[in-house]
C-alpha cells in the first residue's frame, strides 16, 4: 500500500509543466520550425529608425513577454485557426511559467497582463470569454496590419526560422532578456556577420553593455558560435586589426521539415 507521501509525489509527476504545455502547442502546430519575420528584430532599410518592436521588450525589461510573443507566433502561425488560438488562462500562464512563482489566481491576472502588453503593442488581438482567452497574432512589425504568413517573396515579407527544439528541448528557458533578443539578431542572418556593439544604439535600440552581455551568453552555452579575423588596416600599429562574427550553431539552426506521410493504397475493387 502507497504511503501519503509517495502518493503525492505520483500526482506531482502528472501534473503538465511550462515547457510540456509549450511541446504541446508546438507538436499541434505540425512544423518543424516557427517563422517570425525579420522586421521584429530590425525595420528594413530606408527606415526612419532601424529600430523593430524587438527594442521594447529589451528597454523595457520585458523577458515574460518576449518569451510569450514567440510562443504565440508558434501556436498560431499555421494557421489552422485563422492564426487565433484559444486557452484556459490557466493553461496561458503556464505557458508562460508564471503559475512558477504565483497562485492560482495571481497566476491567471499575470497572464491576461502580459498579453495586454501584446496587445498595446500592436502585435496580437486578444480577448476573454470566462477563463478562455483567445489571442489572434497581427503582423509581426508593430503596425497593427493583419497577420499573414510570411514567404519571402519580397524585403518586408523576408522572415528567420526558430527549430522546434528551442522550445522542446529547454534552450528558451536558459536566456536571459539580452540573451534571447540576441538570439533573434543572430537567428535573423543566414552567415557569419559582424555585430558590433557600437552599432546596437542605432541598428537594434538598446545599449552597448546590453549587445556583448546577450551574444557573450549565447557563446558561454554554445547557442552561437564566434570567429575571429583579421582585417587590414594601414593605420593600426600592426596594420591591422581583430574584428568578431558570429553565426548560430548546429544545436540553433532550423531543422529541415519532415516529409509528409504518403496515403496509403485505396483497397477498394
Amino acid at each position: 500500500m502507497k504511503t501519503t507521501a509517495t502518493a503525492k509525489q505520483d500526482m506531482q509527476g502528472d501534473v503538465a509543466t511550462g515547457r510540456d504545455t509549450r511541446t504541446a502547442v508546438l507538436d499541434r502546430s505540425i512544423r518543424t520550425n516557427v517563422p517570425l519575420r525579420k522586421t521584429f528584430v530590425q525595420a528594413n532599410r530606408g527606415s526612419v529608425s532601424r529600430h523593430g518592436p524587438l527594442k521594447d521588450f529589451v528597454t523595457g525589461r520585458d523577458l515574460r513577454g518576449l518569451r510569450a510573443y514567440l510562443i504565440i507566433v508558434a501556436a498560431c502561425s499555421n494557421g489552422d485557426n485563422g492564426w487565433s488560438t484559444t486557452h484556459d488562462s490557466a493553461v496561458w500562464s503556464r505557458l508562460m511559467d508564471i503559475h512558477e512563482t504565483a497562485v492560482s489566481q495571481s497566476a491567471r491576472t499575470g497572464a491576461w497582463r502580459a498579453l495586454r502588453r501584446l496587445e498595446e503593442r500592436n502585435l496580437i488581438e486578444c480577448s476573454r470569454s470566462g477563463t478562455k482567452i483567445t489571442v489572434t497574432l497581427l503582423r509581426e512589425d508593430g503596425t497593427g496590419k493583419p497577420y499573414d504568413r510570411p514567404v519571402g517573396d519580397r524585403e518586408e515579407n523576408l522572415f528567420l526560422r526558430i527549430p522546434n527544439t528551442f522550445w522542446a528541448q529547454g534552450r528558451d528557458e536558459k536566456l536571459s532578456l539580452p540573451g534571447l533578443a540576441l538570439f533573434l539578431v543572430v537567428a535573423r542572418e543566414k552567415h557569419w556577420v559582424a555585430l558590433p556593439a557600437e552599432r546596437a544604439p542605432e541598428w537594434y535600440g538598446w545599449s552597448p553593455d546590453t549587445h556583448e552581455r546577450g551574444l557573450k551568453q549565447l557563446v558561454d552555452l554554445g547557442f552561437v558560435l564566434k570567429r575571429a579575423i583579421k582585417k587590414k588596416a594601414p593605420f593600426a600599429p600592426l596594420g591591422y586589426t581583430i574584428a568578431h562574427e558570429y553565426r548560430r550553431a548546429l544545436i540553433t539552426m532550423p531543422r529541415k521539415s519532415k516529409p509528409k506521410k504518403k496515403s496509403a493504397p485505396s483497397t477498394t475493387a
